[in-house]
């Protein structure tokens, strides 16, 4: 439990001191948001304005969650190492599309199938080590499971390896883009954030008090390393919460996709390793309707070109919170 605080409290500290410094160096150096000619015309006035904050948030927690460990003297667990494995690899893609958008000052960085690429590439590893039989601990759990969950797994939905890859595949790619697609007003993805990740960390503490021992039923949670799990949960709504002192409105810095994607794949994760992949709809309901808000105007509009010639759209901009903007 001091693990946590730990985790939890040094992630704060760094992130609201480190994003200060980073709103700094970032500006001195040109590292300005490209502002999409479509959005709303008020977001012209953000040109400019500092990007890839997202390191800090990602420095903030792996900083944190070390230190943590090394203060109370505790080993990191394999599914902790996992997490952080996904949450670096999505940022480093994220890193990439904000560094082509601010070397080539373009709102669009990485090409859709050249981000998918990189996104898989991290979430198959991440799949495939989660799955496998060298990281069971000493009951024979593995980080991940091949069946099912809502708040425990579902004994009779258990999933051939190659179906679980690709749920695992479909899970980290879809709510990496989610946040991402999120991630367009000032303080909204950050702010989300923090209450998905708090309830992560709640979710993981009271799994450890029912964790199942020798004799998994279907009273307790068979999670391999609940408390660890929450040790990083901490870490990264800490590290929301002190750049979400910078990113409210009006934000004197974005969290870029370096920071989107990378809290993604961390909430992905979370999912995975918790064992509680349907409940990440609920969790993430706010990342789910601004999804769902794009696939409509998306398909209304090309329905609608084909039987009529003319286009037509549910809301006036997409994502939904565009649209409540323009109001």
């Amino acid at each position: 439990m001091r693990a946590i605080l730990l985790g939890g409290g040094l992630a704060l500290l760094i992130s609201l001191l480190g994003t200060r410094v980073a709103i700094t160096y970032f500006t001195r150096w040109g590292y300005g948001q490209e502002i999409r000619d479509d959005g709303p015309t008020s977001h012209h006035t953000k040109r400019g304005t500092p990007t890839m904050g997202g390191v800090v948030i990602i420095m903030a927690t792996v900083l944190a969650y070390f230190g943590a460990k090394l203060i109370t003297l505790s080993a990191p667990t394999a599914s902790a190492l996992l997490l952080l494995f996904l949450f670096v690899g999505m940022g480093l893609v994220g890193f990439l599309d904000d560094f082509i958008k601010i070397s080539k000052q373009r709102s669009l960085g990485l090409r859709s199938k050249a981000k998918m690429v990189g996104q898989t590439i991290v979430a198959l590893i991440f799949g495939f080590l989660a799955l496998s039989p060298w990281l069971e601990d000493a009951n024979g759990r593995t980080p991940a499971s091949e069946k099912v969950s809502f708040l425990r797994e579902i004994d009779w939905l258990v999933l051939p390896t190659i179906l679980a890859m690709a749920l695992i595949w479909l899970i980290v790619t879809a709510t990496s883009n989610a946040v991402n697609l999120t991630d367009g007003l000032d303080g909204l993805a950050t702010g989300a954030s923090v209450m998905v990740f708090g309830a992560y960390m709640l979710g993981n503490i009271w799994q450890n008090n029912q964790f199942c021992q020798e004799d998994p039923s279907g009273q307790c949670y068979n999670v391999r390393d609940p408390l660890d799990l929450a040790v990083i949960a901490a870490a990264i709504t800490g590290a929301c919460f002190g750049f979400l002192w910078w990113n409210a409105a009006p934000a004197a810095i974005f969290m870029g996709d370096t920071g989107s994607l990378a809290l993604g794949g961390a909430l992905a994760g979370f999912a995975i390793l918790t064992r509680t992949e349907l409940l990440l709809v609920i969790l993430g309901g706010i990342f789910v309707l601004e999804t769902v808000s794009v696939m409509m105007q998306v398909t209304w509009f090309k329905t609608t070109k084909r039987l009529t010639g003319t286009g037509r759209r549910i809301f006036r901009i997409a994502p939904i919170h565009h649209h409540f903007e323009m109001l």
